[in-house]
């Protein structure tokens, strides 16, 4: 039998379904309180505001992003890895896909969110670029350090903003699709095409077709 859910816990699972589906701004505190069938006095008990949510949100994201996003110790890394990387990334993508919406507006509402998001960008650029100079050292990649510098900004700009992107040149009803920020993806592991090892070009073409996804017209 399965543990049961504590209350905080299925506040935080509500309000990440909700803001996903429906994005932040358009989801209240009544609104996830409603949707769980509980008082807005028991969702205070154990958040004071809605701000408080999006914050563990934001924990729980960084935690999972700091778990996959780093060099694997004792081996070099294979085109397995760079395949794994990516799809790792879209998983956390996807499922906090509401961060990435709007995500300047989320840091303006909330200084101390602000501050960690600056702190986690920091590091993550920092073990990006560790990865990409990874991939360089076991001879998949050709790039020089300013290269790599470059690589890592543009992959960063990319993945950050591609749900803005999708949400600001098409027209949504409601959630983005899996198969839209997939394609983001693609847009990244673009940006290696014209470093990519002549022995590796075979191996990572494949990784190339299942990333890609068309745009929609």
């Amino acid at each position: 039998m399965a543990p049961r859910i504590n209350t905080r816990d299925r506040i935080a699972q509500a309000s990440l379904e909700l803001f996903n589906a429906q994005g932040e701004r358009s989801v209240t505190t009544n609104h996830i309180a409603a949707h769980l069938g509980i008082s807005p006095g028991n969702l205070y008990y154990h958040y004071r505001n809605k701000q408080a949510i999006i914050a563990e949100l934001f924990a729980a994201y960084e935690r999972h992003v700091d778990q996959f996003l780093r060099v694997p110790e004792g081996r070099a890394l294979t085109v397995d890895d760079k395949l794994y990387y990516l799809e790792a990334l879209l998983a956390a993508m996807w499922h906090y896909r509401f961060l990435h919406r709007d995500l300047e507006h989320l840091l303006d509402s909330d200084p101390e969110l602000a501050a960690n998001y600056r702190s986690f960008a920091q590091r993550a650029l920092l073990n990006a670029k560790a990865i990409y100079r990874g991939f360089v050292e076991a001879g998949i990649l050709l790039m020089d350090e300013t290269q790599l510098d470059a690589l890592t900004l543009n992959a960063w700009i990319i993945l950050t903003s591609w749900v803005r992107y999708l949400c600001t040149t098409r027209e949504f009803s409601g959630d983005l699709s899996e198969a839209q920020l997939r394609r983001g993806l693609y847009q990244v592991l673009a940006l290696e095409s014209g470093h990519i090892a002549p022995a590796a070009r075979e191996a990572v073409a494949a990784v190339f077709d299942r990333l890609y996804v068309p745009l929609e017209e």
